[in-house]
């Protein structure tokens, strides 16, 4: 099934793309993915998203911008991408447990990144009351109260630090004896009276009901020491993942699998762009994904223009 463009994808990149492509008459297909939405759907609520002074809940506002993307002429695609083959015109996308090949001059990722969990029940089940893996987010939420960060790198490290302007403390929890962050922020780090360590740790289990009250931690190095830490607010900063396993030796990558752009949203195929957390593991914010998503729409319909005056 032909289209002028692809977009595949389904959170703030991805759909402000289609609202913009959508508004140039292309008629994008969204292909949504596993989780439409994007990561805002864990999210309670956004107070830094503009345009919301009284802030909105992340669902609300993902489906307020599928509905806008909708309105100027959008398809959704529910399904998750299986395979793509961007090796020659059309270029060609296939989805899971689908029988219909969907191809197009273009194609927009944003697909995003996701972020690495402890995997605990009591974090799946406390997200969004007191557990978030963004302090930038959701620091505001526990002001003057006491926080743990989970991480020893340089996430780790700047989310403490981020923290600390916020809270009335930080404790960060890291499995190993010294940080792996650069020398100047660890120096930071280390200087800051509103941090405290526990070196050598692990968190077993995050405490609390319906919030988050505390955690439970053990001592890697001597199993039988376990101590409790009481907390409003549990950060985790192991890092992030991004969701580029389908475009391997499709797209160029960098070393920890992001997608390389160049000139803007482009990549190192002609006709595929690329917007958002799949690429910036840099700021990871709603507001810079949803830009990155306007930009390669508007990338993608020039593109296509020169296209069409090529065959003229």
């Amino acid at each position: 099934m032909y289209n002028q463009v692809i977009i595949i994808g389904s959170g703030p990149a991805g759909l402000t793309a289609a609202i913009y492509a959508a508004r140039g008459g292309l008629e994008p297909l969204v292909i949504s993915g596993n989780e439409p939405g994007g990561q805002l759907i864990f999210t309670t609520d956004v107070e830094n998203f503009p345009g919301f002074p009284e802030a909105i809940r992340g669902p609300d506002l993902m489906e307020n911008m599928r509905k806008q993307a909708e309105r100027f002429g959008t398809r959704f695609e529910k399904n998750a991408v299986s395979s793509v083959d961007f090796s020659a015109k059309p270029l060609k996308v296939n989805i899971v447990g689908g029988e219909t090949e969907y191809t197009a001059d273009a194609v927009i990722i944003a697909t995003g990144s996701s972020a690495k969990w402890l995997g605990l029940e009591s974090e799946t089940r406390l997200k969004g009351k007191g557990v978030s893996v963004c302090a930038t987010c959701d620091g505001y939420f526990f002001k003057g109260k006491d926080t743990v960060v989970v991480g020893g790198g340089e996430v780790a490290v700047e989310e403490a630090l981020f923290l600390t302007k916020l809270v009335k403390s930080v404790k960060l929890i890291h499995r190993r004896d010294k940080l792996r962050a650069a020398r100047i922020l660890e120096q930071k780090v280390l200087n800051n009276r509103r941090i405290s360590f526990a070196w050598n740790s692990v968190v077993e289990e995050i405490l609390g009901d319906k919030k988050v009250e505390g955690v439970r931690i053990k001592n890697v190095l001597n199993t039988d020491e376990k101590s409790e830490i009481k907390c409003d607010g549990v950060f985790v900063a192991i890092g992030h993942k991004p969701n580029t396993e389908v475009f391997r030796n499709q797209v160029e990558l960098d070393n920890n699998g992001y997608i390389r752009n160049y000139e803007g949203s482009k990549t190192s195929v002609e006709g595929v762009f690329v917007a958002g957390d799949v690429y910036d593991y840099v700021y990871r914010q709603a507001v810079t994904a949803a830009g990155s998503g306007c930009e390669a729409a508007i990338d993608v319909i020039k593109y296509l223009e020169r296209m069409d005056n090529d065959f003229v």
